[in-house]
């Protein structure tokens, strides 16, 4: 399967660190404005994914990362990349007390990922893993 998100390193560090302190965790990007737009870090058992989420893969720690179905119709076509960097971003993601906030970082898939993704089954949605 074609990877569809990764964490950089220095991503992978601060997940490690939230995970140590809260336990297991979810990434979910819901789309819209101001914060949303940016992967949130949740307590897996704190959040309640959408029948229409899509589960775009897992990260490090085999941690889920969900994106919202209006969300994913934009993005499809592209590979993310959770990045993080100082600053502040929402008050409701775990990272922020850290003095730095999760973003995206995106590529259009190459031809060949867009045609290994033809051939592949649709991802699961929320509705599906209930």
């Amino acid at each position: 399967m074609v990877e569809r998100v990764r964490l950089t390193p220095a991503a992978a560090l601060v997940l490690a660190k939230l995970i140590d302190r809260h336990g297991p965790v979810m990434f979910h990007q819901s789309g819209g404005c101001c914060d949303g737009s940016s992967p949130m870090c949740y307590p897996r058992d704190e959040f309640t994914v959408g029948a229409s989420d899509v589960l775009l893969g897992h990260v490090d720690h085999d941690t889920p990362f969900w994106m919202s179905a209006a969300q994913y119709e934009y993005w499809k076509h592209t590979h993310l990349t959770v990045d993080v960097v100082p600053g502040r971003g929402s008050g409701f993601s775990l990272e922020a007390p850290e003095g730095v906030r999760f973003l995206i970082r995106s590529r259009l898939f190459t031809d060949e990922e867009a045609k290994a993704l033809e051939a592949e089954p649709p991802l699961p949605t929320g509705a599906t893993l209930e």
